[in-house]
């Protein structure tokens, strides 16, 4: 929000500079980014008055001027189309310099002698009309200096609003909020009503009631579109970024600036019947003021007449009902709109105007009328006109109000630590033109309609901060007992499960939570997603699900850097909205690609693998000693390469995936390599057993390899429960050190060899003992595996 100084000077009495308010309004929570004067210098350039123009002797574009304004009369030869005699201009007199590092001295153009020159704006830096002089108002003094002239000793503070203060971006917020800061009075303008000429009225239908529950329209017929904007309203647009385009719509964006009132002006002529505010049919089509054509989507909400839309309510209007220079009569519109059929909807199309971002935040609902007849009174002061009365439709049931909220001053000085008596208190909120009551224990409080961002006992104890002034609160050190939160032996820290993963290789990322559904669509991750009210765009719409967006969006960024040996890690939080309500799970998920290591002397290196992967996983269960037993079982999942995808269980609980991405989303994302992908619950990766002490055994274990022949869809875990289950403690240690298919084997069957560790703690086993085992595993695994040893 840009203001300019002197402009809030008119609404607040103050001896405070620029840089001092703004001062103030930092300390206040509304940070001020830049003090910046709103002309260069101009030391030289006055008002001169042309008093008398001639043809040049010897150029047919250029005329010699008589100009008064400087010491004495001087022959200036100017260019510009509109020099005439009369107008008053900028004169840059000799010796000045002008803000681009001309320096003006006489000079002869064609034979001429020329001593000083007429100025544009932008040879003043005050403006982008090239097309001629620089007209100044015809009060302007003689010779007076166009900085005072103009009134150019201004600054311009730019101010960064949280969105909950939109009752801060007009003049009229600013100077309220300054005058509560300062313990004084702010006055504006007095904006009275415009007494109607005529009866002339137009219907006004409000079928989208919660939409736009009040929308105030006034025709006035015989305006002068071709009027001159006045200088003094130009400059102050001007000062606030705001580009001069007419005098109908410089009015409507004055009062947008002054009171934050968004207006919009209508050509009576080109609307049939009468205004219906309604939502946007599917397919509908109309074309917006900057000419593009768009198609609308059916919630939007529409400015329509009888026939077709005229504007998109809040953001733009459209090019068919333009005010432009065959206008005779315009229907003035000042409407309030709800901030949830605004919020977003301009982005769509690339829309970012003034009017939706006072919209989306909340217009003040009790200020339309006041806008109306401010605006009324201004058109009729610069391009004349009739006005009608003021036609209003409303739906008071959907328009917002405050209600009471309760304050302890008791509970305010206990959390500010402050001693403010009440009457203090009192004081504060009336200023911030707050209607309170005084009760017993409390002060019932009702906030101004245009703050709508006071509705709990917290936003008063924070207004009362703000003015009594951050500053002066009392630093104390806080009460009570700290504790400092250590990890129990059963619980793996976060910071140990990203320092292993580091120690493996691995990088961390973090990513955004906020993902599209585009993204999550593809990876068939989109059930449970939990859309966002107010999403910064399209692709920032819904809460992650998982991890996998965030770590393919990283790595296909690398991988198109030619970086194409790397491991990801992120551990981040993953939501979820069902049925049952909503939920937050931490994750952690993993990404590789590439080799297993970089070239060396020593060897080539081979591609990475799903057994890599795995790998990976197991060495992180095993070093955090996670409880429970682990099996790696097939699954199914639509973003992983149907014969490379297991899902890892703890004890049959599923800890999460893993497997090598499908070969049509790599296709897809156009990577050159494949790459490995897993996603655990962090949560349950956080619980491990703790150590036990067992005394080492002081007997020999015995050693015992097998070869295997099964059938190829056998799963090796299968193979290892039953090992497990048959050789009981006895079976300290399964280790599969090989696996061959090809000649000598069947076909369909694969050999394992498989060697067990087998060892009794209180005993010596015999031969006999460690065969029977042996047989008995043999046996069991024939039973129900039909293994065979191979010979």
């Amino acid at each position: 929000m840009k203001i300019s100084y002197r402009w809030l000077k008119e609404w607040v009495s103050t001896e405070l500079d620029a840089e001092q308010v703004a001062e103030r309004f930092t300390l206040a929570g509304l940070e001020v980014d830049s003090v910046d004067p709103v002309a260069p210098a101009l030391d030289g350039v006055v008002v001169g008055e042309v008093l008398a123009v001639e043809p040049h002797p010897d150029a047919d574009r250029l005329r010699v001027c008589q100009v008064a304004g400087d010491s004495e009369q001087r022959t200036i030869v100017c260019g510009a189309p509109n020099v005439r005699v009369g107008i008053k201009v900028p004169l840059a007199t000799l010796g000045t310099e002008l803000p681009g590092g001309l320096k003006i001295k006489p000079a002869k153009l064609r034979g001429v002698r020329s001593e000083g020159m007429l100025c544009s704006e932008p040879e003043l830096g005050l403006g982008e009309d090239a097309g001629g002089l620089m007209v100044l108002p015809e009060e302007a003094e003689t010779g007076a200096p166009l900085i005072e002239a103009l009134g150019l000793d201004d600054h311009v503070l730019e101010i960064d609003l949280t969105p909950n203060r939109a009752d801060c971006l007009s003049v009229r917020g600013l100077a309220r909020e300054l005058a509560a800061l300062l313990g004084v009075e702010a006055n504006g303008p007095p904006i009275s009503a415009v007494a109607p000429v005529h009866d002339e009225r137009l219907p006004i239908a409000l079928d989208a009631a919660e939409d736009c529950p009040c929308y105030i329209g006034r025709i006035i017929r015989n305006v002068d579109v071709g009027a001159v904007t006045p200088l003094w309203m130009v400059e102050r647009l001007r000062r606030c970024g705001i580009r001069s385009l007419g005098p109908i719509v410089d009015v409507t964006n004055y009062v947008l600036l002054e009171l934050g009132q968004p207006m919009h002006a209508f050509d009576l002529a080109r609307i049939n019947g009468g205004i219906r505010v309604r939502r946007a049919q599917k397919g509908e089509r109309m074309t917006l003021l900057d000419g593009r054509e768009v198609e609308l989507d059916p919630d939007l909400l529409l400015i329509a007449d009888h026939a077709r839309p005229l504007a998109l309510g809040g953001i733009m209007g459209g090019a068919d009902s333009a005010v432009d220079d065959g206008t005779r009569d315009i229907l003035l519109e000042s409407a309030w709109f709800n901030p949830a059929s605004i919020i977003g909807r301009g982005r769509r199309f690339g829309l970012a105007t003034e009017s939706a971002h006072r919209f989306e935040r909340g217009v003040d609902p009790a200020l339309q009328r006041r806008a109306a007849e401010r605006a009324t009174a201004l058109i009729m002061e610069i391009a004349g006109g009739e006005p009608g009365p003021i036609l209003e439709s409303q739906s008071p049931r959907y328009l917002p109000t405050n209600g009471k909220v309760a304050l302890r001053p008791a509970r305010l000085n206990r959390v500010l630590g402050t001693r403010l008596a009440e009457e203090e208190v009192l004081a504060i909120l009336r200023r911030l033109d707050m209607s309170v009551e005084v009760g017993k224990e409390s002060l019932e409080v009702i906030a101004p309609s245009a703050r709508r961002d006071i509705a709990i006992e917290e936003d008063l104890i924070e207004e009362v901060a703000r003015v009594y002034g951050y500053d002066r609160l009392p630093t104390r050190r806080p009460g009570g007992r700290l504790r400092i939160r250590l990890p129990g032996e059963a619980e793996v820290p976060e910071r140990s499960l990203r320092t292993q993963l580091a120690c493996r290789g691995f990088q961390e990322i973090m990513t955004w939570s906020f993902v599209g559904e585009g993204e999550l669509e593809q990876l068939d991750l989109l059930d449970g997603a939990q859309p966002l009210a107010n999403p910064l765009s399209r692709d920032m719409a819904v809460l992650r699900t998982s991890l996998l967006p965030g770590l393919l969006a990283v790595a296909g960024a690398n991988l198109r850097r030619q970086h194409e040996d790397f491991r990801l890690f992120e551990i981040g939080t993953c939501f979820s909205s069902t049925g049952r309500g909503f939920s937050e799970t931490r994750r952690l998920g993993l990404l590789m690609t590439g080799r297993e290591r970089l070239e060396h002397f020593s060897g080539k290196p081979r591609a990475l693998d799903f057994f890599d992967l795995k790998g990976e996983i197991e060495h992180l269960l095993a070093h955090n000693r996670v409880a429970g037993a682990v099996r790696f079982q097939p699954c199914s999942r639509a973003w992983l390469h149907p014969g490379q995808a297991a899902d890892v269980y703890v004890d049959g609980e599923r800890l999460g995936w893993l497997g090598q991405l499908h070969p049509g989303l790599v296709e897809h994302l156009d990577w050159p390599a494949i790459a490995f992908v897993a996603e655990l619950d962090a949560g349950r990766l956080a619980q491990r057993d703790v150590p036990v002490f067992s005394e080492l055994s002081r007997f020999p274990a015995v050693r015992r390899d097998l070869s295997l022949v099964v059938a190829e869809d056998v799963a090796v875990a299968d193979l290892l429960d039953e090992i497990r289950r048959r050789g009981g403690e006895l079976v300290r240690r399964i280790i599969v050190f090989d696996q061959y298919r090809g000649p000598g084997v069947e076909k369909n069957c694969k050999s394992l060899s498989i060697g067990l560790i087998i060892r009794e703690v209180s005993r010596t086993l015999k031969d006999a003992e460690v065969d029977a085992l042996v047989q008995e595993v043999v046996s069991a695994l024939a039973t129900r595996f039909d293994a065979k040893l191979r010979g």
